[in-house]
């Protein structure tokens, strides 16, 4: 039973501490939109897209106003798009026709973004999947909505270092298209190792073939209430800390287990899973960053930030679990810069650099996310960044993700504005030491040994 003091709770973080739903977000399979014919294959994509997701932004309304309950953002994910256009493009063009069909679907209906522009090549590429992974800076300069991501590493698979290299051009290729809105491209597109199939988070989500024809998956965010609750417990030893992170984690996550049914319910498709990532926004008091601050950090990025960001992301997962019996996507710490004041601040009292950034990843959710970095940096430097990305994720069992924004025409110094809830980042160095050699190498990093497990 829900007593009135919970319910007061619950209003108090929503109304005070920056609690929201951050997304729900239908998954559709769109395999069986596959087509010989470029044209059938686009038609098809749109139909089904638009009978399955027509009410979604409307059922999200009505919750919202239901509940009481701020649902920031609608979005959609798709098939692996490399998949679905496999039998009919022939050109990058094809691929784009497609991503413009997908564009225009989403416009229809409403939807903030979809996620699935997408390719799966962490042990080598079709020529479908080379074909979508050139296309992608053509892609996303050319629509509005359309994210992207290419999975190049799994700790199953290794890591194919002929995809990292590609990778560092593409992104590039991105920043070069979308120079007049400070890269923005390239903001739209993450590199993955280990990517999971039912991700509700863009710009990696994609709907993965192991799921159901279609699904409802909520993703919830709460920084701010965390922060508000260690407030409370102020120079309490980690016990307290602890466990004040985890009751706060499960509140959270019911409230993403209660929409995320009542969604399933009103829109007739099944529940998938709840994600539980503390995703920041630029809004003040709704930072990861202030969480480690709050833990006993000058800054993020000070001695001791990587075990607290453990910490951290460990509580919330053992609060998250027990508040749903599906709890997946990504789930856990989201440490982006240009979402995060916080970080941000951090980035400019000199307290985090790229590489501390890096050593974080090892213990948090994703990676090395909404970074912008000076857009003269060379695109086998880039290629370098995603390596060592991915191979924290191989080694660590782990999804990482790298999405990085080459800022076209700033260096160290100038600041890239994306607007709305992707922020503004203050751009930063790159250790400009030459790793050419090693990423034109090609072929595959191994799986690691500890991979071998049947």
């Amino acid at each position: 039973m829900i007593n009135i003091y919970e319910v007061t709770e619950t209003n108090e973080m929503i109304e005070k501490e920056n609690l929201d739903v951050r997304t729900i977000t239908m998954g559709i399979n769109l395999l069986d939109c596959a087509d010989t014919d470029l044209d059938t294959c686009c038609k098809k994509i749109h139909d089904k897209i638009y009978e399955s997701a027509k009410d979604l932004v409307k059922t999200g309304e009505t919750i919202s106003q239901e509940f009481g309950i701020p649902i920031v953002n609608k979005r959609i994910s798709v098939t692996p798009i490399a998949l679905v256009g496999a039998s009919c493009c022939k050109s990058e063009d094809d691929f784009i026709k497609i991503a413009k069909t997908l564009d225009q679907v989403t416009e229809e209906i409403g939807v903030n973004l979809l996620g699935g522009y997408s390719a799966l090549v962490a042990k080598g590429m079709t020529k479908a999947d080379e074909l979508l992974i050139r296309s992608i800076p053509r892609a996303l300069a050319e629509t509005n909505r359309i994210c992207s991501s290419v999975s190049v590493g799994s700790t199953k698979i290794g890591i194919n270092m002929d995809a990292v290299r590609i990778m560092g051009d593409i992104i590039k290729e991105c920043a070069e298209l979308t120079k007049d809105t400070d890269s923005s491209g390239a903001m739209k597109l993450v590199v993955l190792c280990n990517p999971p199939d039912d991700n509700p988070f863009m710009a990696g989500a994609f709907h993965g073939v192991t799921e159901a024809d279609r699904i409802i998956n909520v993703g919830v965010s709460g920084p701010g209430v965390v922060k508000t609750a260690l407030e409370k417990v102020r120079g309490e030893n980690f016990e307290v800390l602890c466990e004040t992170i985890k009751k706060t984690a499960f509140k959270v996550t019911r409230v993403g287990q209660l929409v995320a049914k009542e969604a399933s319910r009103m829109l007739n498709v099944p529940f998938g899973i709840v994600d539980l990532s503390l995703a920041p926004t630029p809004a003040v008091g709704d930072s990861v960053a202030d969480i480690l601050c709050e833990i006993g950090l000058e800054y993020a990025g000070a001695p001791g930030t990587t075990a607290a960001l453990a910490l951290l992301n460990d509580q919330v997962k053992k609060g998250g679990i027990m508040a749903s019996s599906y709890v997946g996507g990504l789930s856990g710490a989201f440490i982006p810069v240009s979402e995060d004041q916080g970080m941000i601040d951090a980035v400019k009292a000199g307290s985090l650099t790229l590489e501390k950034l890096e050593a974080m990843t090892c213990v948090c959710s994703v990676g090395l996310d909404m970074i912008a970095i000076p857009g003269d940096t060379k695109p086998t430097t880039i290629a370098g960044i995603i390596a060592d990305e991915m191979a924290i994720g191989m080694i660590n069992q782990k999804t990482t993700a790298v999405r990085i924004m080459p800022t076209i025409g700033k260096t160290v110094g100038d600041v890239a504005e994306y607007g709305g809830l992707f922020g503004y980042a203050p751009i930063m160095p790159v250790n400009q030491f030459s790793c050419d050699d090693f990423v034109n190498r090609g072929g595959r990093i191994p799986a690691p040994v500890h991979s071998f497990k049947n």
